[in-house]
C-alpha cells in the first residue's frame, strides 16, 4: 500500500508509524485512519516486526479529529467513530506485541486516546494532553471513557473531558497515564530505542501479558487466574522460554526470536 498521511518502516524488528500531516498539526482524516489501520495489520501479521512504535512528525503527535471533514454535511459523527477510530484502538489492543508511543507535541481529543490506549507510553517534556471534546459539544471517543478512569481514576476522567483543560506531560506521567517524561531533543532516541529493546525480548510472552492484562479488565480474580494458568502453560512451551532457562543455566545473554 502507498500511504499518503503516514510514514511506515520497518527497522531494528519495529514497525515504524509516524502519523504525518504535520500543517494539521496531524489530525485524523478517514484516510488517514484508514493508512493508520493498515500498517497496524502489517505489524500484526508480518512475524518480522516484533514491536510497534507509534509518533507523529512535525510539532505535534496528533490534534485529533480534521474539524472540516466531520463538518462536512454528507458525514455522521458515529460513522467515523465506527470506521476511524474504533477500529485504531482495537488493534491497538489486539495486536500481540509491544505498542510504544512518543507522543511529541500536543496530543488532543482522539489523539491523547490513542496514545493512552498503547502498551508504553512516552512524552516530551513540552508535550500536552487534552481532552478538547467538551469545547465543541462532543463526548470522549476512542476509547477514552475506557482508560481514563481505569489509568487516572473518576475524579480525574471527570475533571479532564468535562473541563477540558490541557494536561502537561509531567503531570500526566504522575496521573498514571503515561509512563515516562523525556526531554524533547531525546524523545525519538530514547523512545524509540525501548521499542528496540523490547523487539529483542520474547514477543510470545510479552503478547500474553498483553492478552492477559486486556482479559484482565473484565475478568473476576477466579477467571484471570485460570487464565494465567493456561498462558503461563503456553509461555512454557515457546522456544523463547526454552532458550531463556538454557543462557540463564549457562550464564549468557540470551537470543530471543519471538517464538
Amino acid at each position: 500500500m502507498t500511504y499518503q498521511f503516514i510514514k511506515f518502516a520497518i527497522e531494528d524488528s519495529v514497525g515504524k508509524i509516524i502519523l504525518n500531516r504535520p500543517e494539521t498539526l496531524n489530525s485524523f482524516n478517514r484516510v488517514m485512519a484508514k493508512e493508520v489501520q493498515h500498517a497496524l495489520d502489517v505489524c500484526s501479521s508480518d512475524k518480522t516486526i516484533r514491536a510497534v512504535y507509534f509518533t507523529g512528525e512535525g510539532r505535534a503527535f496528533c490534534a485529533g479529529q480534521d474539524l472540516q471533514e466531520a463538518i462536512s454535511a454528507d458525514v455522521k459523527i458515529a460513522d467515523i467513530v465506527r470506521e476511524s477510530y474504533n477500529p485504531i484502538i482495537q488493534k491497538i489492543r489486539n495486536i500481540e506485541k509491544p505498542v510504544v508511543c512518543g507522543v511529541n507535541g500536543v496530543a488532543a481529543g482522539a489523539g491523547a486516546n490513542i496514545a493512552f490506549a498503547c502498551d508504553i507510553t512516552f512524552a516530551a517534556e513540552s508535550s500536552t494532553f487534552i481532552q478538547s471534546f467538551s469545547n465543541i459539544g462532543l463526548i470522549p471517543d476512542s476509547a477514552g471513557t475506557f482508560f481514563l478512569p481505569r489509568l487516572a481514576g473518576l475524579q480525574r476522567a471527570a475533571a479532564m473531558t468535562m473541563l477540558a483543560e490541557k494536561v502537561k506531560a509531567q503531570q500526566a506521567m504522575d496521573f498514571g497515564l503515561i509512563w515516562k517524561v523525556i526531554a524533547d531533543d531525546k524523545l525519538q532516541e530514547e523512545a524509540f530505542g525501548i521499542a528496540k529493546k523490547l523487539a529483542a525480548m520474547p514477543t510470545k510472552g510479552l503478547g500474553l501479558t498483553k492478552r492477559l492484562f486486556n482479559q484482565g479488565l473484565s475478568n473476576d480474580l477466579e477467571a484471570q487466574l485460570k487464565l494465567e494458568e493456561q498462558l503461563q502453560q503456553e509461555a512454557g512451551d515457546s522456544l523463547d522460554h526454552k532458550e531463556g532457562v538454557k543462557a540463564f543455566l549457562e550464564k549468557r545473554k540470551p537470543v530471543f526470536k519471538g517464538e
